[in-house]
């Protein structure tokens, strides 16, 4: 099945006004009206779960598709499609006008991963975004692997083995627990799945689930580079990012992103002044 994948990310690079604030919630309060967010106007986790919910009305307003012709959809495990009004559509390309997506975020950057086609077809897609940093900041890259030892197999933990190195272990690390939760997302697991019941192999390529292979994934593992603004101060900040989706083909796939220009194609990158200017375009 050809499902074109699409990511939208956008960096959250500099502290946002609780003018801001109210124009973003008081947008999704009124367009994504599945949504119960408190007002929290001094939560940075508040904002970054809003600006997740505004990623599809972004989207689907770069389609040119009004607000007033699509419906979001969720199913019983939580997995969200975008239905367009049938109206001026033949109907078979309606069935093939769904579109599947899931929203995630880490820090500064909140993504969408889409992809159109029939609805049992887009909804298996999910996205995994974990930040290349320790956690306390201070604490050691040997020590914060260690902490993730529970969601991880034998054979996983011997790619993040100390003497391989800070920078290898926190990369392999993160490319693990990214491409974990894109793959958890995509088949709708609830909060609580152990995460050690899935293996990605990285050398072979390979991914298991319950001791079974993983047949018919297409992985997809990136990296993104923002400069942050905090304090008057421009801060580095380094995100593994992986993509999951289910194709239904032989053997699953892994494609790796090494360079900028590999995702210009397919990976759309924009920031919080981008958003905040489009506001007004997106209740239409």
């Amino acid at each position: 099945m050809e499902c074109p994948i699409l990511v939208w990310m956008l960096s959250i690079n500099r502290d946002v006004t609780t003018e801001e604030y109210d124009k973003c919630y008081n947008l999704v309060k009124e367009c994504v009206p599945h949504t119960k967010f408190p007002y929290e106007c001094t939560s940075i986790e508040s904002f970054r779960q809003i600006i997740c919910e505004m990623l599809p009305l972004l989207m689907m307003r770069h389609r040119r598709i009004s607000r007033t012709k699509w419906k979001d959809c969720v199913s019983t495990t939580g997995k969200h499609w975008i239905e367009q009004s049938p109206d001026d559509m033949p109907p078979e390309k309606f069935l093939q006008s769904m579109i599947g997506y899931h929203l995630s975020h880490d820090n500064s950057l909140c993504g969408m991963i889409m992809t159109q086609g029939r609805q049992r077809q887009v909804v298996n897609v999910g996205l995994g975004i974990k930040q290349l940093c320790v956690e306390p900041r201070g604490v050691s890259v040997a020590a914060y692997a260690e902490s993730y030892a529970h969601k991880l197999t034998p054979l996983e933990m011997t790619f993040v083995s100390p003497e391989l190195g800070d920078e290898v272990v926190l990369r392999r690390l993160c490319i693990l627990l990214s491409l974990k939760a894109a793959y958890i997302k995509a088949v709708g697991q609830p909060r609580g799945f152990d995460w050690s019941r899935l293996e990605f192999n990285i050398p072979n390529e390979s991914a298991r689930g319950d001791e079974h292979p993983l047949q018919g994934w297409e992985f997809r593992v990136f990296k993104a580079q923002l400069g942050v603004q905090r304090n008057g101060t421009v801060i580095e900040e380094a995100y593994q990012c992986a993509c999951a989706f289910f194709r239904g083909t032989k053997e699953s796939k892994f494609i790796w992103h090494d360079n900028a220009k590999d995702l210009e194609a397919w990976v759309q990158f924009i920031n919080i002044d981008q958003m905040i200017k489009v506001i007004p375009k997106l209740t239409a």
